[in-house]
């Protein structure tokens, strides 16, 4: 279980999608890979369906 509250949880999944998709833009795969883990870390905590990331490999 989280340390962090449910409401913490969907603000740092929010800020792991800009995130990510700021470094698609600037094509930085180190850091899709960084946000695109996150943000599968986040959804599973939330009990969310996990977001697929097929060009990093993350299915």
């Amino acid at each position: 279980m989280s340390q962090y509250t449910k409401g913490q949880t969907w603000g740092a999944l929010k800020k792991a999608w800009r995130g990510y998709k700021v470094a698609k833009i600037q094509k930085n795969a180190a850091d899709m890979r960084k946000y695109a883990e996150r943000i599968r870390t986040l959804q599973k905590e939330l009990g969310l369906e996990q977001a697929k990331f097929p060009e990093l490999g993350l299915m």
